[in-house]
């Protein structure tokens, strides 16, 4: 069972980023929709915490899918954590340089796939940096290690299962505007609103201004209580991860992720949506 914080301050990496069985993982991903000047790839090849591999959330992925980064099988997976040097007996620390995006959706894919001893660097890149923790530019030279995959079905779920969800909550981390339909979603072709029952939880909302996560104490007031089983979507499967760690933050390791979300919801005309406003 999973128990304590899932996150981790710049100063505890500092004093434990030399231990043999460390390894530090940068998820940065930046969504093509948002016309950024770089990628997550390129913000890595500027600068890294020492040691840091790059976990691509677009190359460990199923490439038969149509819909973006989802979560590959258990085979797939092991081999791409291996050739990152990613296996058994590691602490790994995850951590990207925009607001949890996607440190979270990593945290719960090393999850989803069996390997529980992982944690989120509170504030990312940054916190890193005004800690005084350098920065290296090169990567490093990794050393295959055997991972064995078990998978957690009960961390993943499929459209069809968030339909049959019989009152489990879904919370929803898209803005607003999106969940509501009042603003069109910026995947081309996806109709607008949310799934019928969810509620909306903006990723955004459970971050403080300084970028790291909110307190235990605050974000109770923003989250269900209890240890209940929770649904998590959003958009295509990453902002969706910053509830589920929000979550585990108040001790509720029981969030899993509609992977499909809105991409897969959204362009389904078979499936029910919600337009209501407030």
């Amino acid at each position: 069972m999973e128990t304590g914080d899932p996150l981790v301050s710049a100063s505890w990496l500092l004093e434990n980023i030399s231990a043999p069985d460390a390894r530090i993982l940068d998820a940065t991903w930046i969504p093509s929709f948002a016309n950024a000047d770089r990628t997550g790839r390129s913000s890595y090849e500027s600068g890294h915490i020492p040691g840091a591999v790059f976990f691509d959330i677009d190359e460990i992925a199923d490439k038969e899918s149509d819909l973006p980064h989802m979560m590959p099988n258990s085979v797939v997976f092991a081999s791409r954590a291996r050739k990152l040097g990613i296996g058994d007996g590691n602490r790994i620390v995850v951590y990207d340089s925009n607001n949890f995006f996607a440190s979270a959706r990593a945290w719960w894919m090393l999850r989803a796939m069996g390997h529980s001893d992982v944690k989120v660097l509170d504030g990312g890149l940054t916190a890193w940096t005004d800690a005084g923790g350098e920065l290296e530019d090169l990567p490093p030279v990794s050393a295959e290690r055997h991972f064995t995959p078990r998978v957690r079905a009960d961390l993943l779920k499929t459209a069809d299962q968030v339909l049959d969800a019989n009152g489990m909550p879904i919370l929803d981390a898209r803005p607003a505007d999106r969940f509501f339909g009042r603003a069109p979603e910026p995947r081309a072709d996806l109709r607008s609103g949310h799934i019928p029952g969810s509620s909306n939880v903006p990723s955004d909302s459970l971050i403080g201004p300084d970028g790291k996560m909110k307190s235990a104490k605050e974000l109770k007031d923003l989250l269900p209580g209890g240890e209940e089983p929770v649904i998590c979507t959003c958009g295509s499967g990453v902002s969706a991860a910053v509830i589920a760690l929000a979550l585990a933050r108040i001790g509720n390791y029981n969030a899993a992720v509609y992977d499909g979300s809105w991409s897969e919801w959204g362009a389904n005309a078979e499936l029910p949506i919600a337009t209501e406003t407030v």
